[in-house]
């Protein structure tokens, strides 16, 4: 009996129970909002509703612990009670999960599509564009809780946001993160956080190059949607003379490599014109006819935004410079940047 014949046989199986425990997972959900509205509709009865709310979520929990075991402590009675309250008259943009149309919906339309334990955590979101953002996204990559969360920690939105201009950040609560142009594929900055490299005093390019490699997995999800690893410290020979790419990387959605070079100092404008060559290698020599024109990307702990922009061409769409952080960024700091960006000439409306 072959190996590829089990394999088949386990990969159904697995799948099976997966389909499983997702379908319990959501019908668990939808039976939480409709906990939470008969709670809510409830206390609104009540004359002295905080004092009538605690009663009937004590007497509640009581009960269903009593029928059903655990899992109904008032603790988790506010949380299904505020569920409802978030989630009552609040819809994303639905039509880009088209097949999940066999969904129910419940009576204000609004479908859910992810995990008690997502929408825990989506839920304390107070912004509702950032919460839509995230919801979406956690929906089209099929994120974990854990990589939910790490994205939110590492401030995914609001990186996003920044390089954005006003009809793109408010298509992030609509979409999440579409790729149309170069551009989409690039953040500032990238966080490394996974890394490790911030418990050392000193590290190497070659040091962080090899981290990167050791952490493929996590620097994949942080540089987004549709990479894929083609090599690294890739030869080419041009002039006689041998050169390197740090990191190659193939968007599947864009069509085209993605070329990444690191620094640990602060960037200068040889690093930029040694990019343009890379990338005009790959154009001339490695691309096909086909495929788009490849991109370039700077990872350097500092840049001086003035340089980039005086060293590369005003129309450029295929070279870029971006920092890196080792540490997880401050979300306050970069939610205030946010908002100085929407309110300038270039930003948006504020979310």
């Amino acid at each position: 009996m072959n190996d590829e014949f089990l394999e088949s046989i386990a990969s159904v199986l697995e799948n099976a129970r997966k389909n499983a425990k997702t379908a319990v997972n959501l019908t668990m959900v939808y039976a939480y909002f409709e906990i939470g509205r008969i709670i809510v509709e409830e206390e609104q009865n009540g004359k002295n509703r905080a004092a009538y709310g605690k009663q009937i979520l004590q007497e509640l929990s009581e009960y269903l612990t009593a029928q059903f075991g655990k899992g109904f402590s008032v603790g988790n009675l506010k949380n299904i009670r505020q569920f409802y309250r978030v989630y009552a008259h609040d819809r994303i943009g639905e039509t880009v999960f088209s097949q999940f149309e066999n969904l129910p919906a419940t009576e204000t339309g609004r479908r859910f599509y992810l995990s008690w334990s997502h929408y825990l955590k989506l839920m304390r979101i107070d912004n509702a564009d950032e919460r839509h953002f995230y919801e979406i996204e956690a929906i089209k990559n099929d994120w974990s809780l854990s990589e939910l969360k790490r994205q939110f920690d590492s401030a995914l939105y609001e990186r996003l946001a920044l390089s954005r201009d006003k009809d793109k950040v408010y298509a992030l609560a609509l979409e999440g993160q579409t790729l149309e142009t170069p551009a989409d594929v690039v953040k500032d900055p990238y966080v490394l956080e996974f890394l490790g490299l911030q418990e050392l005093p000193e590290y190497s390019e070659n040091e962080m190059e090899s981290r990167i490699i050791d952490h493929l997995q996590q620097f994949l999800l942080e540089l987004g949607k549709g990479y894929a690893f083609v090599g690294r410290q890739v030869r080419f020979t041009f002039d006689e003379e041998h050169f390197r790419v740090d990191l190659i990387f193939y968007n599947r959605l864009l069509r085209c490599f993605v070329l990444f070079d690191l620094k640990i100092g602060e960037l200068k404008h040889q690093d930029i014109g040694q990019m343009q060559m890379y990338v005009n290698y790959y154009d001339r020599k490695v691309k096909l006819e086909d495929e788009n024109p490849t991109i370039g990307i700077i990872l350097c702990k500092d840049k001086n935004n003035a340089i980039v922009e005086m060293t590369l061409p005003e129309d450029n769409s295929q070279i870029f410079a971006s920092k890196y952080e080792t540490v997880l960024p401050s979300k306050e700091e970069l939610q205030k940047l946010l908002i100085e960006h929407l309110g300038d000439g270039d930003g948006g409306e504020e979310s």
